[in-house]
């Protein structure tokens, strides 16, 4: 009897141990979950701004201090950024930033830089304005 009694206390132990074992990775109802960015905040509009022959401070200017910086390819710079909303999808976007002689060559990752806005035209209105003025 004591043998049965000792059996069943470990086999109670065992099993609350393994039931346990996923607590972490419960999903309870109604608990707030932050969301978690990591890494440099990467904008379109920082990405507007980058222009080849940049040197390496008007870079770090713009898009801030890169996460990574390789010791070993000094001349490449990566920037990372991670989010996840409160219990939502992981998503990352990244910048990889390349010099050469410490002016910005070329840059590639998840942003495209948007094509030049064409500038406004000046109305012959504005022409003949402008003309009997000077």
């Amino acid at each position: 009897m004591k043998h049965l009694i000792k059996n069943s206390i470990l086999a109670l132990a065992t099993s609350i141990l393994v039931a346990c074992n996923n607590v972490g990775h419960m999903d309870f109802p109604g608990v707030y979950k932050i969301a978690i960015p990591q890494g440099n905040i990467i904008t379109q509009n920082m990405i507007d701004q980058l222009r080849p022959g940049m040197t390496k401070r008007q870079v770090i200017f713009v898009m801030g201090t890169p996460l990574v910086r390789d010791p070993f390819h000094q001349d490449r710079w990566d920037y990372i950024y991670n989010f996840q909303p409160g219990g939502g999808i992981r998503g990352q976007e990244r910048i990889t930033v390349f010099f050469v002689n410490d002016q910005l060559v070329n840059f590639t990752g998840d942003f495209v830089p948007t094509s030049e806005a064409p500038t406004p035209e000046i109305s012959t209105a504005e022409t003949d304005t402008q003309a009997s003025t000077n």
